[in-house]
Formats: structure tokens, sequence, C-alpha cells
């Protein structure tokens, strides 16, 4: 039977050290920390978000979003725009300078995973742990209590 608990740590310490190699890697070769690669390839797969709608995706306080962002919009990578369907928020964008620094750091990213996770597991394997993380993050994503969904922007592909 499996343990659970280390099964736990194991993903942790996984997620963390993999958090810390990509982090490094783009800061050091694009000046660009994953949190914001990650928030410019949300933005970018949706072409507009709220602020809310990033902290939903990435599971982090509006207000850390929020500071997140307007790191983003000083280096000139996204912007805050009128949002038409509601006066009380605004939508971020990217910016031909978020557009041209995303793709220059997805071939970085990517290469990372690949030495990391693509190396080491077989594809037949890579393809179901892909379905199990996904099985297993939409089931984090739901209230025990009430066991219903939160609504969520959808996950990326």
């Amino acid at each position: 039977m499996t343990d659970l608990t280390s099964l736990f740590t194991d993903l942790v310490r996984l997620e963390t050290r993999l958090y810390n190699v990509l982090d490094t890697r783009l800061k050091a070769e694009h000046g660009l920390p994953l949190g914001q690669f990650e928030f410019l390839r949300f933005l970018a797969s949706r072409g507009t978000a709220r602020v809310y709608d990033l902290a939903q995706w990435a599971a982090i306080t509006v207000g850390a979003t929020s500071k997140a962002v307007d790191r983003l919009e000083a280096a000139g990578r996204c912007r805050r725009i009128a949002n038409p369907g509601d006066r009380r928020s605004s939508l971020i964008e990217l910016t031909p300078a978020g557009t041209e620094i995303l793709d220059a750091a997805r071939p970085t990213v990517d290469a990372e995973l690949t030495t990391w996770v693509g190396s080491v597991l077989p594809a037949g394997n890579l393809e179901q742990l892909a379905t199990m993380l996904s099985m297993l993050r939409q089931r984090a994503e739901i209230d025990p209590r009430t066991d219903r969904a939160e609504p969520r922007p959808t996950p990326e592909p």
C-alpha cells in the first residue's frame, strides 16, 4: 500500500526543486521570475483577465496577485485597461514587450522541464502522470465541505 504522507512529501519536494531550477534559470537568462512567466502565460492564453481571475487560477490572494501585476506593469510587460463589462475592475493584457519576453522564455522552460521530467519518464508514463495530476488538481479545487467546485477560470491546456 502506498504511503500517502511519503507521496505528499515527494510531490512537494519535487515541485519546490523544479520551481527553484526554473526560477533561477529564467532570472539568469531573461530577467524574468517564474511567477511572472506563469502570469504572462495565463494572460497570453486568454487575451485579457482580471486580477481576480489570475488569483483564482494561481490559488493565491487577490492582494498578492495585484502586487505581482503591479510589478509586471512596471516592467512594461502588461497593462491595465478599462473593463467594459464592470467599471469596478480593470482587465490586464500583455504588452508587446510581455509577449516578446514570454516567447523568448518558453524554450528555456521547455528545456529545463525536458531535462528534469521529460527525459526521466517514458512518454506513456508522462501522459499518465499528466492525467493523474490534472485529476488531483481538479479535486483539490473542490471545497470538501460542500463538494462543489469554487468558480475558477478554465485550466491551461
